[in-house]
């Protein structure tokens, strides 16, 4: 309704003006070239108007001639950048549905299509990787390194491939040039993190763990690698500090206050070391305290009195009263080692070291047939602790900074395997025993 009610305004305007032009007086005469045009107002008007439309339309026709490349280029352009962009999108279907052979296709028609764009080379490289072609994946991201829009991804892919090829050296530099174009880049932390794991550098590895925004800070693997950092650091000062940091960030780790408490020592702070193991053992006895602890001492009596003085400080584990009763054995105190050995028990200890101990004792005492018997128990007993993997439960035979299994770090913790399946091992029970003596 609208458009004909504006349809029927300029067709009455148009009238209008025609009425007013036919309805103009006089004439319109013009001399060109000794010839004398004449004609009516009305006339003339007309004649200027349909001149001036084909000046008009001779115009256009002459200005769409020129941008006639222009144009098609333009329209070359944009069906390029669909059926581009439509391969982009069919690259992306192909590596989701994890079909390689597609996915290079597709991502070398958009590389026609579209040109090399950061987009294009990466979608293709991980194309290339998807299907096995590591030489591929990487000049291709060798390609994309060397441009300044699309260098850390580049980067980043060589990197990876560099850390999946085990090339430490290459890795290590690749991380260097990552770092210098996106300094603090949280993945970048993750990578440089892992690969100093890889190559040992512990105190890189430990500054980076409490540097990452990607995880939390975690106090176990700060220790865990503050011990590692200390025991491979040549300057005994630097050590110190390293070694303090590590027990400063998880007091009950005892490797940590082993390596603490052997630097203090190693500077002239026996009471120190001997206050740090302490705390120690009042939180969790672990193999290796005891023995540190008196390891200062001249002869077994003064021994004994340092096992008292130690088990003190957390008399009522039953940890403090098997080492208790093993330093009383070896001093030659019988009698006190039987009844620290019993009130082990009747705290509630059933393990295969406590067996194993009672034979010791039977056998002291010369009791054969007691000694059998504590023998007879050790393969239904429950398993000891052992140095086991929270992340992977994988149980080692002694201490890492990193589970060689899993690797990650600081998961290794003094554990207690009750109610696991590990078979009975009176090996590993002397070995874990000999840990608290």
């Amino acid at each position: 309704m609208r458009a004909i009610l504006v349809f029927t305004l300029a067709a009455a305007l148009c009238i209008v003006g025609a009425w007013w032009v036919a309805a103009l007086p006089g004439t319109v005469s013009a001399t060109i070239a000794g010839t004398t045009l004449e004609a009516a107002t009305s006339v003339a008007l007309t004649l200027l108007g349909l001149l001036f439309l084909v000046l008009y339309g001779i115009v256009r026709v002459l200005a769409g001639l020129y941008r006639l490349p222009r144009t098609v280029r333009r329209a070359t352009r944009e069906s390029r950048r669909r059926r581009g962009d439509q391969a982009v999108t069919r690259t992306l279907v192909s590596l989701a549905a994890d079909d390689a052979g597609a996915a290079r296709r597709d991502a070398g028609r958009a590389r026609r299509l579209l040109g090399d764009t950061p987009l294009t080379l990466l979608l293709a490289a991980q194309a290339g990787q998807q299907a096995k072609r590591d030489t591929e994946a990487q000049e291709v991201f060798r390609l994309l390194s060397e441009r300044k829009d699309g260098k850390l991804l580049g980067l980043r892919g060589l990197l990876r491939q560099a850390i999946a090829e085990r090339d430490w050296t290459k890795a290590a530099g690749l991380a260097q040039q990552a770092e210098a174009a996106h300094p603090g880049a949280a993945w970048l932390v993750d990578e440089r993190r892992r690969l100093a794991l890889e190559t040992g550098q512990w105190r890189e590895a430990m500054r980076l763990s409490g540097s990452s925004r990607n995880h939390e800070a975690d106090p176990g693997a700060q220790a865990a690698l503050g011990v590692a950092a200390a025991n491979a650091e040549p300057d005994a000062p630097a050590a110190l500090r390293v070694a303090k940091q590590a027990w400063d960030a998880d007091p009950a780790l005892g490797p940590a206050a082993l390596a603490y408490a052997e630097r203090l020592r190693a500077s002239g702070k026996e009471r120190i070391a001997l206050d740090v193991l302490r705390k120690t053992w009042a939180a969790a006895p672990q193999p290796g305290l005891a023995e540190a602890y008196m390891a200062p001492q001249p002869d077994k009596l003064a021994r004994m009195r340092a096992a008292e003085e130690l088990a003190a400080a957390n008399p009522s584990h039953p940890d403090t009263n098997i080492m208790l009763s093993r330093v009383a054995l070896d001093t030659g105190l019988v009698g006190r080692a039987r009844r620290y050995a019993e009130a082990a028990r009747t705290a509630g200890l059933d393990g295969q070291r406590l067996y194993v101990l009672l034979a010791d004792l039977a056998e002291v005492e010369r009791d054969p047939d007691g000694a059998q018997e504590a023998l007879r128990n050790i393969p239904t007993a429950s398993p000891d602790p052992a140095w086991q993997c929270g992340n992977c439960a994988t149980v080692h035979t002694a201490w890492h900074p990193v589970c060689d299994s899993c690797g990650t770090p600081g998961r290794i913790r003094w554990t207690s395997m009750e109610g696991s399946h590990a078979a009975a091992n009176p090996a590993r029970t002397v070995r874990a025993i000999e840990g608290f003596s």
